[in-house]
């Protein structure tokens, strides 16, 4: 066979060889960047990109998140589009859906994620502080602070003491959305809006007023029928005992702000608890304490300004949480004896 001949052949094999390489390469690239899961999919994750993060290190996290197939494909990908010193950090929601194409424009775009959370009905200041911490949406030690010390322009805020305690009551319980540009502050901010929009609603210090009460001193109390109830049907009920007493210069003694007071919730209270010494220590103070124990929520705050009419002043608590009331200390402690056995 003629030297070309065998030149040929050789070359055209190599050829061959180079186009199906290019081709597996090819095909390879163009799977990689489709969705992980184009079919069924339909999981979305949160995904966080830090400040100065290179395409390859985004390609990365989303990677680890099972949101693309190659790392590698991404940032050459985002490299050749020109889009790669374009991302932005923040929270963005994804898709398992998203093609690589898809993925990279959201980051381009910068249309950050709303995050939800839910303050529990009961919760203090820092274990609101607490939630938004474990869930990445705040630090806690600025949140405390901010809610210490912040200026916000709310009348009902004006006047009260600086500290840890500033916000307790004020900080509405209930569910939120932010989105990656929130801080301490804002988030703080949207509570309190949230509470001036609830208390507007409810007419809340005009019904405080007519029972005698600053919007403070109903707010306080409807921490402690926050804290007490455990069934709606005695949040009125409760708030009617502790009006009595009130009246009465009768300390409250309720157990609640005991445990505030302690700064734990236990779920027995002995003698020696009852004499921590605290303004919040009922068993101790006259009056109401110096504000509220917890965020109280909706019923509670109408409880506290729509007490029930009632001449009781005593209750105790049955094992299922729900309470016995009595007008006489000879029938509270037949109500306990009661509720021991």
């Amino acid at each position: 066979m003629p030297k070309n001949n065998k030149l040929i052949k050789k070359y055209r094999y190599y050829f061959v060889l180079l186009f199906g390489v290019i081709i597996l390469v090819a095909a390879y690239i163009l799977h990689a960047l489709t969705p992980v899961s184009p079919i069924n999919g339909d999981r979305e994750v949160v995904v966080d990109v830090p400040p100065s993060a290179t395409a390859r290190q985004v390609g990365i996290i989303l990677k680890q998140d099972k949101l693309v197939r190659s790392p590698l494909i991404f940032s050459l990908y985002a490299r050749y589009t020109g889009l790669d010193s374009r991302i932005k950090a923040g929270q963005y929601t994804l898709s398992d859906r998203f093609s690589t194409p898809a993925l990279l424009r959201e980051l381009v775009k910068g249309c950050q994620a709303e995050l939800s959370f839910t303050v529990p009905e009961g919760y203090t200041t820092t274990q609101i502080a607490g939630l938004l911490a474990e869930k990445g949406l705040a630090d806690k030690e600025r949140f405390l602070h901010a809610a210490a010390a912040e200026e916000f322009a709310y009348s009902f805020i004006q006047g009260l003491p600086e500290g840890e305690k500033r916000l307790e009551g004020y900080l509405f319980p209930d569910t939120y959305r932010v989105d990656g540009e929130r801080s301490e502050i804002s988030i703080i901010d949207t509570m309190l809006k949230r509470f001036t929009g609830v208390i507007e609603e409810l007419d809340y210090q005009a019904q405080a007023e007519k029972n005698g009460v600053t919007l403070h001193e109903a707010l306080t109390i409807a921490s402690l029928v926050e804290r007490e109830a455990m069934v709606d049907e005695e949040r009125n009920l409760i708030a009617g005992v502790i009006y009595n007493r009130l009246r009465m210069d009768m300390p409250l003694q309720v157990d609640a702000t005991v445990q505030y007071a302690l700064g734990v919730t236990k779920p027995i209270l002995y003698y020696g608890d009852l004499e921590v010494d605290s303004p919040y220590n009922t068993y101790k103070i006259g009056g109401l304490p110096p504000g509220p124990i917890a965020m109280p929520g909706r019923d509670s705050l109408l409880a506290s300004v729509q007490p029930a009419a009632t001449e009781y002043i005593f209750y105790v608590a049955r094992s299922d949480g729900t309470h016995l009331f009595a007008t006489t200390l000879a029938e509270h402690e037949a109500n306990r004896e009661r509720c021991a056995q």
